[in-house]
Order: structure tokens, then C-alpha cells, then sequence
């Protein structure tokens, strides 16, 4: 299942997920660093999302109180709490 998120807080623009059975296949990071956001997508690819939950949530960047692995924590909330509405 393809799931969109818009960020908020942090300087990437839009997270599309592939999701299948609670495991993000894949995740296209648009805006933000490159470097690091092509890094956590890759790092990412065939995790359970509760993982991702459990190493992503909460994680600040700088002064700010989100980040985006914060914020790719918060959208695989999103889909949980929608997944299966």
C-alpha cells in the first residue's frame, strides 16, 4: 500500500511509503539533506514499522522538537491509526 505523509516541523516535504503487512518496503524522501535522508530510507527498507517506531520516535534535531526521523515515526502512526479504518 502507497501511504503519503507532509512533514511538518523539519525541512523534507513529503514521505511516500511502500507498506506491506506492517513492513515499509520502501520510502521516497522528498526535500531535506540528501545525503542522510537517502541514508535513512535505505535503512529503513524491509523494517517492521513497530522497529522503526522504537528507534525513530522522539528523536530531536538541533533546537527543534521533531526531526525527521521523528517525523517518519509520527506518519507510520498515522497509517497504523488509519490502517485499518
Amino acid at each position: 500500500m502507497v501511504y503519503e505523509y507532509i512533514p511538518k516541523g523539519v525541512c523534507s516535504r513529503k514521505y511516500v511509503f511502500d507498506i506491506e503487512d506492517d513492513i515499509v518496503k520502501s520510502v521516497k524522501i522528498e526535500g531535506g539533506c540528501p545525503g542522510n535522508l537517502l541514508g535513512i530510507s535505505r535503512i529503513i527498507a524491509g523494517m517492521k514499522i513497530e522497529d522503526i517506531l522504537e528507534d525513530f520516535k522522539g528523536v530531536c534535531c538541533g533546537a527543534k522538537n521533531t526531526s525527521c526521523p521523528d517525523q517518519i515515526a509520527k506518519a507510520l502512526e498515522e497509517y497504523k491509526g488509519h490502517a485499518h479504518d
